[in-house]
C-alpha cells in the first residue's frame, strides 16, 4: 500500500512558545493514522528538539528539518549538517523547497549532494520538486514539475 503524508512545513513563522500550543491543539485532536499514513511537523531547526520532544513517539507522527547542508562539518557558519540533525533524533529532511531555489540559488547538483548525505545519514529526505507561486497561479505546475 502506497505511504500517505501529510507534511506541515512552518517555515519562518511561530515563536517556539506558539508552536509548542500548536503541537499541543494537534495532538489533542481526535485522529486515527493508519499504517500507511503519517505526520511530519518541519519546524525551525531550534525548536527541532523540544517539538520531537512532545511528540513523545506517537505512532507515525515524526519531526522534520526544514534544510541540512551538504558538507558533513566545516566553517559553514548558520548550516546544520546531517550529522547534527541525527544527533538529535531528526527523521525527515525537507529538501529542495522552491522558496529555497528560488532565494538561496539551490540547484539541482547542491541538491543532489544533501539527498545524498540525509542517506548517508540514515535521515530520510522529502524532495520537493514544486514551483514558485506565479507558476502555481498560473495553473502550469504539472508541465513545471
Amino acid at each position: 500500500m502506497r505511504k500517505q503524508i501529510a507534511a506541515a512545513n512552518w517555515k519562518m513563522n511561530l515563536t517556539l512558545q506558539q508552536g509548542e500550543i500548536l503541537v499541543e491543539e494537534l495532538l489533542k485532536a481526535t485522529h486515527g493514522l493508519k499504517e500507511n499514513q503519517q505526520a511530519v511537523f518541519a519546524v525551525p531547526f531550534p525548536y527541532l528538539v523540544n517539538i520531537k520532544n512532545m511528540l513523545g513517539g506517537k505512532r507515525h507522527v515524526f519531526v522534520a528539518a526544514q534544510n541540512c547542508y551538504s558538507k558533513v562539518s566545516g566553517a559553514y557558519t548558520g548550516e546544520v549538517s546531517a550529522e547534527i540533525l541525527k544527533s538529535v533524533a531528526v527523521d525527515y529532511v525537507i529538501i529542495g523547497h522552491s522558496e529555497r531555489r528560488e532565494y538561496f540559488n539551490e540547484t539541482n547538483e547542491m541538491l543532489a549532494e544533501k539527498i545524498d548525505i540525509c542517506i548517508e545519514y540514515g535521515l530520510k529526505p522529502i524532495f520537493c520538486c514544486g514551483e514558485a507561486l506565479e507558476i502555481r497561479e498560473a495553473d502550469t505546475q504539472n508541465s513545471f514539475v
